[in-house]
Formats: C-alpha cells, structure tokens, sequence
C-alpha cells in the first residue's frame, strides 16, 4: 500500500507538470486554432537558460531570466514566422511549427552536445517522509508550483482583459475583430505564455530524482501532447484534467512493470498514449472538449 500511495503522489506530481506543458498547447490553440508542434523547443530553451545562468546569477533569478527567454522565443515565433502564415490552412500552420521546432531543438541540443547540466535547484536530493511515505521535495515543490501557476492563469481567464480577448478570440476571431479585439496581440500573448509555462515545467522535469537538462528533455512534451488532446485541445480544465490523468498512468504502469510485464517493456512510456486513444474511441473531442455541431 506504502509503494501504490508514494506512486500516486508521484504520478500526481508529475501529472501537474505535464498539465503546465499541455495548458501551453491549449492556450494557443485557442488563440489560433494552430496546434503547436514547436512546444518542446521552448521548453528545452527555457531550462537551458536556467541551466547556464545559475552559476552567475543565482537559481532564482536564472529561473525568471529562464521564463522570460522562452516567452520572448515564443513571441519572436509567432511574430516572425506565424504571423506571415495568417489566413493560411491551419494544418499548414502545425506543419510550420513543426520546422520551427526541428530548427531550434537542433540548435539546443547542438549546444548542450552530450553534457547534463544542472538547473542549481534550492531543493537537491532532500526528501519528505510521513506515514512511511517518501517523497522527493522536489515533486512537493513541483505540484505547488503547478497549483499556484495554473490558479492564476484560470483566474486571468476568466477576469481580466486579457481573459475576455482570449476567450472572444477563441469563440469567434472575426466577430471579435469586429469588435476591437486585436488578434494578433492575443495570439502574441498566447505564445508568450505557453512559453513561459514550458520553461517552468521544464525546471521540474530536470531536478531531482532525473539528472538534468540533457538532449531528451524535450522529449517530454510528447508525453504532454495526449494529456492535452485527451482533455481536450480548446479546454483549460481538460489539460489539467488529462495531465493527472497522463502523469498517474505513467508513474503506477511504470512502478508496477514487473507486474505487468506480460504487456511488453516500456509499458510506461506508452500507457499515456493507450489512455489518450481509449478516450478518443469514447469522446472524439476530449474528456472536456467542445463538440463541434454538425448539420444531418
């Protein structure tokens, strides 16, 4: 029972972590309606600025230098390159940022060659123990991170300017234009913001119990990308929602690969992607997706 609930807390922890990355996906699809294949670069742009800052700055400020790079490379994306693209096919658009992403992830990864840096994180290998149950700090410190950043973006959402633009925009762009909506500023803001997200992520996707920031890490926006379509690509809540849903997947069919091991090695990093597609067969539009009208 000790094993199941330091695995669910794990999964939990993880899956808030995975939920920041998928609510980055979400925000700019519903800003642009674009599915955004280049999340994974701005994820790993973020942590490497965070990596080789925090000698000379410290961790917290090479943290916020880290946040506020990705969101200025996120920005520069979508004003250099998607902007030129706008009125085009929107898989056109994905399949841009698809370039976009191969471009700059070859760039990262040529800089970080086969070194593993660190991110000079406060919390270093210090765990937490209750009950029996051990816990990394840093998988406390990941779900409380998660939980603050994520309340306070629903909360801009739902009530600031910038909520209503984004929502106008996502409901209707042209009625929205037509009514002093400018697009291209929340599709600026979408960018930055997904970007942001991603560089926080990836700060708790490299501290302890992993090694580092490492050509990989990237990778794990994959691992984000069905925790976003399962709960929905133009949801908020669903992206929350499919991130618990992907991260407790993955950690208990991962700590239980022994029992499992009828079903093949690796049952772990594939088990997101079984979910994602059981819930498809249910519910084509996600857990919390819109279902899009059709006339019969």
């Amino acid at each position: 029972m000790t094993t199941f609930i330091e695995l669910l807390l794990g999964g939990l922890s993880m899956g808030s972590v995975y939920a920041l990355i998928a609510l980055g996906f979400v925000v700019i699809f519903k800003a642009t309606e674009v599915v955004n294949f280049a999340h994974a670069s701005l994820l790993l742009a973020g942590g490497y600025l965070t990596a080789v800052l925090h000698d000379d700055l410290g961790f917290w400020p090479a943290l916020a230098v880290g946040v506020a790079g990705a969101a200025v490379v996120g920005s520069a994306v979508e004003f250099l390159v998607m902007r030129r693209y706008r009125g085009s096919d929107h898989s056109v658009l994905a399949i841009v940022t698809i370039g976009v992403d191969i471009l700059l992830t070859t760039e990262l990864t040529r800089r970080l060659g086969t070194d593993v840096l660190a991110l000079g994180d406060p919390w270093g290998d210090r765990v937490l123990t209750f009950g029996g149950v051990t816990l990394a700090q840093t998988r406390v410190a990941a779900f409380v991170a998660a939980a603050l950043l994520i309340t306070a973006f629903l909360l801009a959402f739902r009530y600031t300017t910038w909520g209503v633009a984004m929502r106008a925009a996502a409901e209707n762009p042209t009625t929205a234009a037509l009514m002093g909506v400018r697009l291209g500023r929340v599709s600026l803001s979408a960018w930055a913001v997904a970007g942001a997200l991603a560089a926080v992520a990836a700060l708790f996707l490299t501290v302890f119990p992993t090694p580092g920031l490492e050509r990989a890490t990237s990778l794990a926006a994959l691992k984000a990308f069905p925790a976003a379509i399962l709960g929905g690509l133009d949801s908020t809540t669903g992206a929350l929602a499919g991130g618990l849903v992907v991260g407790v997947t993955e950690s208990l069919t991962t700590g239980y690969q022994s029992d499992l091991a009828f079903l093949g090695r690796g049952i772990g990093d594939l088990a997101p992607y079984l979910v994602m597609v059981a819930v498809l067969l249910v519910r084509p539009a996600g857990l919390f997706g819109t279902k899009e009208p059709a006339r019969v």
